[in-house]
């Protein structure tokens, strides 16, 4: 029910270039570093972690989401170490994209400490259009049926679904929440993501492909 749309839809390099041109920065890690458009609504208020608790050592941006925002992740113990961490740094990249989207604040540096490349840009432009439209969201999104596979290069893969039907459109200008839209398969999707890991351990996803109203995830 967020009626919107995914982020495979955004991945159009020469309009990206433009969006990150207009938020003032010159290159992808700048643009993630700026304000993205919207009104300042505070929604950081009564705010609280919404990832688990690193037990490495990096130092890592606080993810905050407003409590009217639920994200459930499954699937997210493996019994192997390396690719726990990546379930885990998955996690926090789609927590950091809704924080982008919810909280209206003047950066949000979670969102290009999980991404990267081609994973970045078509992320920025994904919250941008939730500003652009005046709209936010509200409500429970669960991510299920989540796969790590290890690549001979060092690289990781996850694939997951996303099922989107508890949740609801929101007005950024007054907060009214919109429930009188009905869930359609569109608010299933499924993604197809690749991770690599940088030198400071992190997991960054730097690409994204996702199919909406997949039978795999319904």
């Amino acid at each position: 029910m967020r009626t919107r749309m995914t982020a495979a839809a955004a991945t159009l390099t020469t309009a990206v270039a433009l969006l990150l041109s207009s938020c003032g920065g010159s290159d992808t890690e700048d643009s993630a570093k700026d304000k993205i458009a919207g009104a300042d609504m505070g929604a950081s208020a009564s705010a609280s972690p919404s990832a688990s608790a690193s037990e490495d050592s990096i130092e890592r941006p606080e993810i905050k989401l407003p409590k009217d925002i639920e994200n459930v992740f499954e699937d997210g113990s493996t019994g192997d170490a390396k690719k726990d961490a990546v379930l885990a740094d998955n996690e926090r990249r789609v927590n950091s994209i809704d924080e982008a989207i919810v909280v209206d604040a003047e950066k949000h540096p979670a969102l290009e400490f999980y991404s990267k490349d081609d994973a970045l840009m078509s992320a920025v432009t994904y919250v941008k259009s939730f500003y652009d439209n005046g709209r936010s969201f509200t409500g429970k999104t669960r991510y299920y049926d989540r796969e790590v596979t290890l690549a001979k290069d060092g690289s990781a893969s996850v694939t997951y679904c996303m099922d989107a039907t508890g949740t609801y459109p929101k007005d950024r200008a007054t907060g009214k929440v919109d429930r009188s839209v009905k869930a359609s398969s569109s608010d299933y999707v499924f993604y197809n993501t690749r991770l690599e890991k940088n030198s400071e351990g992190v997991w960054q996803t730097t690409s994204v492909s996702s199919t909406e109203a997949a039978k795999r995830c319904m």
